[in-house]
């Protein structure tokens, strides 16, 4: 009977994060039903780009600004029932974007599913390293695969739904938070139990055997958010404007371009449950190393190829970047131990800051130029990976932890 008990509480963890995991599916093709319609607001409203630029840069915003304030207050408050007050906010704001009449409706629903996000991801964060059993790198590439699967379907659904029937047809996707609702109630219970037993008990935080000046430390959290500047506003140049492009470049009808979205993200998908677990095995850093800088050379050759081969290469550099966010992450979360929370905050927040900055750059950028022009510049951004070689390598620290 005693061995059975752990044995339960592994279990019970590790449903939890396949349900976080699914709610974040849910959660994040919520999000990506945006900029997968941005074709049929586009002819809607009679949009510039620079319009659907701040469309992204609304709803990112809001999840910037609010993300690491959540993060924060969690910290010191968690809030195992918040994840569901945040899916409810996000379904009000797609019944919003369904019956939009004007452009600053539009407006309007993107900002409450920006904040819809912004309560969900620090504290289902914590919640998925609360659930981790110490595979911290495994739980986080986890809960992180869910939402990139979420982001590749939601331009999918968009397609097969949106696209041919209009703009109402977006209640359809009202039922997704409906279901995130119902499984994050279970999930709230888990984790409303979990801080009860701990009520009381002292809390301990392992060793941390890498030290360093807070000067240092700031150093080092600087360079990791260069590190997300290059990976989100290359993310954000293909999941705003990649439809755009191979319209443009290739001729593609609005269906077939979601079709090529899809693949790319698909590739995401997949690449992010890489990062996590061969994190926990060779070290972070070496991953960010391989995520960032080893997708450049494909990344600066897609603008020169057919069709046929950027979708090939976009799938190819979508696959090797995606592995960066799980692995920077918990590199951060080494950097600062206790303070899941708030680095969740602050890093999904400024990752969906960056995504909006670089809509509302880049369509201005397009809008003066071209997006073909738009896709060649941003090739050049893996180059920053470069500045990986300053980071201190937490591996040997983290093997020490494990041996004590």
């Amino acid at each position: 009977m005693a061995a059975t008990a752990p044995h339960a509480a592994a279990s019970s963890a590790l449903a939890v994060l396949f349900a976080l995991s699914a709610s974040h599916l849910l959660n994040d093709a919520i999000q990506a039903l945006i900029p997968a319609i941005y074709p049929v607001l586009k002819k809607s409203y009679a949009l510039t780009f620079t319009q659907i630029g701040l469309i992204t840069l609304t709803f990112q915003m809001v999840g910037s600004v609010f993300q690491p304030v959540v993060g924060f207050y969690t910290d010191k408050h968690p809030k195992p029932y918040s994840l569901v007050i945040g899916m409810g906010i996000t379904l009000a704001g797609l019944i919003v974007l369904a019956f939009s009449p004007t452009y600053h409706a539009v407006i309007l629903a993107a900002g409450m599913v920006g904040l819809g996000s912004a309560i969900f991801h620090p504290e289902s964060s914590r919640m998925a390293r609360a659930a981790s059993g110490g595979r911290h790198g495994f739980a986080q590439s986890l809960f992180q695969v869910g939402g990139n699967a979420g982001t590749a379907l939601g331009p999918l659904l968009a397609a097969w739904i949106i696209v041919p029937r209009g703009q109402r047809y977006i209640l359809c996707f009202t039922l997704l938070p409906f279901v995130g609702m119902l499984v994050l109630t279970r999930v709230g219970n888990w984790y409303s139990q979990k801080l009860a037993a701990m009520h009381g008990k002292t809390i301990h935080i392992a060793p941390h055997h890498f030290s360093a000046t807070r000067g240092k430390i700031a150093f080092y959290l600087l360079i990791l958010m260069t590190l997300m500047f290059s990976k989100f506003f290359y993310l954000a140049s293909m999941t705003n404007y990649y439809t755009f492009y191979v319209i443009q470049k290739f001729g593609v009808t609005v269906t077939g371009s979601q079709m090529y979205l899809f693949l790319f993200l698909f590739a995401v998908a997949l690449g992010t449950i890489i990062g996590g677990p061969v994190g926990d095995k060779i070290g972070r850093k070496q991953v960010i190393w391989i995520s960032i800088l080893g997708m450049a050379p494909f990344a600066l050759a897609l603008p020169f190829a057919n069709l046929f081969w950027t979708a090939v290469l976009s799938m190819i550099t979508g696959f090797i970047m995606a592995s960066a966010f799980p692995a920077i992450l918990v590199y951060a979360t080494e950097l600062l131990p206790g303070k899941v929370g708030t680095i969740a905050g602050l890093f999904f927040g400024f990752a969906f800051g960056l995504a909006g900055i670089a809509s509302a750059v880049l369509g201005k950028l397009a809008d003066a130029t071209s997006i073909i022009f738009v896709v060649k510049c941003c090739s050049f951004l893996p180059l920053i990976g470069l500045l990986t070689g300053l980071l201190p390598d937490l591996k040997d620290h983290g093997q020490e932890a494990k041996g004590k």
